[in-house]
C-alpha cells in the first residue's frame, strides 16, 4: 500500500512536471523563437500563453524594447586629414527575431559588437568627407539621418535589426592636438584683436582731424564775424564823430582833446615834452575858456 503511494506521488511529480515543462508565457515586452533540436520551427512567436513538447521543443526569448549601444569612443580623420574623437550611440530593437538569432545566436552583446562594427564603418566614412567647419555646423544632423537609413537597411537584411537612430554625443579634439588648435586660436585671436585697435585707432584720428578742422573753420568763422562787427562799428563810430563835428566843431575838438589828454596821462610815469606854443594844450592855454 504505501509503495503505491509513493508511485502515485511519482507519478503526480512527472505530471506537474511535464505540464509546467509544455508551457510557456512570451509577454508584450519580448520576442521569442521556437526551436527543436535547435532549428527554427516557429520564427515569431506572439505575445501569450503558449505550449510545447518537453525536451523537443526549446523557447528562446529576446528583449523586444527599444535598447541602446553606447559606442566606444573612436578616432576619426575628416577631409583636411585632422583627427577626431567622436563618441556615438545608437537606438535600436529587434526587427526580424529569426534572422537576429541567426546572426547572434540571441546574444545581446554579440548584436552589439556587430552593429558597432557597422557604425563605426560608416562613421569614419561619414566624417572623412567632411571639414572641420561642417563637423561642427548642422551638417552633422543630415549626417546622422543619412547614416542611420543607410546602416538600418544592413542590419535589418543582415541582422534583423531596426536601426531607429544614431547621434553623436560629443566630438573632441585628440588630446596631442588639442593644445596645438587652441594656441592657433588664440594667436589668430590676438591678430584679430590687434586689427580691431588698429581700426579703432585711425577712426579716432579721423575724428579728432575731423574736430580739429572744424575747430579751425569755426575760428575763422568767429574771427571773420568780429571784424565784420568790429567794421561796422568803427562805421558807426565815425558817422557819430562826423555828426557830432558838423554839429559844433569846437566842442568837438575839444572833446578830442579830453580823450588825448586822458590816453597821454593813463600812466603816472608818463613824460611829455612838448613846446609851449604846443597845440596839444591849446584849451588850456585859453585864459576865456574858450
Amino acid at each position: 500500500m504505501q509503495g503505491k503511494v509513493f508511485a502515485l506521488l511519482a507519478l503526480l511529480l512527472v505530471v506537474v512536471i511535464g505540464v509546467a515543462s509544455s508551457v510557456y508565457v512570451v509577454s508584450e515586452q519580448e520576442r521569442a523563437v521556437k526551436l527543436r533540436f535547435g532549428e527554427v520551427v516557429e520564427a515569431d512567436v506572439p505575445p501569450g500563453l503558449h505550449f510545447k513538447i518537453p525536451f523537443v521543443n526549446h523557447v528562446r526569448k529576446f528583449d523586444g524594447r527599444l535598447l541602446t549601444l553606447n559606442a566606444r569612443p573612436e578616432r576619426f580623420l575628416t577631409i583636411e586629414k585632422k583627427s577626431l574623437i567622436v563618441d556615438s550611440y545608437a537606438k535600436w530593437r529587434v526587427a526580424n527575431v529569426e534572422k537576429y538569432y541567426t546572426a547572434t545566436s540571441g546574444e545581446e552583446l554579440r548584436a552589439h559588437a556587430l552593429l558597432a562594427q557597422r557604425i563605426n564603418a560608416g562613421l569614419r566614412d561619414k566624417f572623412g568627407a567632411l571639414d572641420m567647419h561642417e563637423v561642427v555646423s548642422g551638417k552633422r544632423d543630415e549626417l546622422m539621418q543619412s547614416l542611420t537609413e543607410s546602416i538600418d537597411k544592413v542590419a535589418r537584411k543582415q541582422f534583423g535589426i531596426e536601426v531607429v537612430d544614431i547621434r553623436v554625443k560629443q566630438v573632441d579634439l585628440p588630446t596631442d592636438v588639442r593644445q596645438s588648435v587652441f594656441d592657433r586660436m588664440n594667436t589668430e585671436r590676438e591678430r584679430e584683436a590687434r586689427e580691431y585697435r588698429s581700426r579703432g585707432q585711425e577712426l579716432a584720428e579721423g575724428i579728432r582731424a575731423a574736430a580739429d578742422r572744424e575747430k579751425v573753420e569755426i575760428g575763422s568763422e568767429a574771427y571773420r564775424d568780429a571784424e565784420a562787427i568790429r567794421g561796422r562799428g568803427d562805421a558807426k563810430a565815425a558817422q557819430i564823430y562826423a555828426q557830432a563835428y558838423s554839429k559844433d566843431a569846437d566842442f568837438y575838438a575839444f572833446w578830442r582833446s579830453l580823450k588825448a589828454y586822458e590816453q597821454a596821462f593813463a600812466s603816472k610815469s608818463d613824460l611829455l615834452l612838448l613846446k609851449p606854443d604846443s597845440d596839444f594844450f591849446r584849451f588850456m592855454n585859453e585864459k576865456d575858456g574858450k
